[in-house]
């Protein structure tokens, strides 16, 4: 595939969501003024999680916007706590429900029990207050939901097996499970994080969604 072809990919996989250099303080600004209208809100760490839960939501027939439910890219775990006080019964009162990585939980914990929330003592207390746990991270959950093969036929799709395979070779990854080199390589880089977000998120199929992100979005 030529460099043109695999630049006019990512550009529409990119449509519609803010990349670059500042993108995450206005990718969350941006989420934050649609919060007036809002019945309920789901926060999550960052733009390709967002991405991420609009397009698994889309494809299973839910209209957020329609439903006044707002996706919140906060910049990470320990930002989100600042919404979760906002947001929750100490602040605007929404309905509240989240996703992070299983190594920011116990901030998701102390956040919720500082805003009032809960005080969840085990993983499914978190379920129960609509927060949800994604191990290691969302796309090791997409990437174990799809398969390896799965994904590495994913990414010759857009010109990148290539990259990838370079990225195998290196002294660091050689012999890794792919599994963990896939996660590091779909990682790396802004931009390439956020079009495989996209892309995972369009391909798993509906019956092997991950558990976290099949449970936020019947609890959203």
């Amino acid at each position: 595939m030529d460099s043109t072809r695999r630049r006019e990919l990512a550009s529409r996989l990119l449509d519609g969501y803010l990349h670059g250099p500042a993108a995450a303080t206005r990718a969350t600004a941006e989420a934050l003024a649609k919060v007036a209208t809002a019945h309920a809100v789901v926060l999550v760490e960052g733009i390709s999680d967002q991405i991420a839960v609009e397009t698994l939501a889309a494809r299973c027939g839910q209209d957020l916007a329609a439903r006044h439910v707002v996706v919140v890219p906060t910049g990470g775990a320990h930002a989100m706590a600042r919404h979760l006080t906002q947001l929750g019964p100490a602040g605007a009162g929404l309905r509240l429900a989240g996703l992070c990585d299983l190594a920011e939980e116990n901030v998701v914990r102390r956040g919720l029990a500082s805003a009032g929330i809960g005080i969840p003592g085990s993983r499914a207390e978190l379920e129960r207050l609509g927060f949800y746990v994604c191990v290691e991270d969302l796309e090791d959950e997409l990437i174990r939901a799809i398969g390896a093969a799965g994904v590495e036929a994913l990414i010759d799709s857009q010109g990148d097996l290539g990259s990838f395979r370079s990225l195998q070779r290196q002294p660091q990854w050689r012999g890794k499970p792919t599994g963990a080199q896939l996660r590091r390589f779909l990682g790396s880089g802004a931009s390439r994080k956020l079009r495989y977000a996209r892309l995972l998120a369009g391909t798993v199929h509906a019956d092997r969604l991950p558990h976290p992100l099949e449970a936020l979005l019947s609890r959203a």
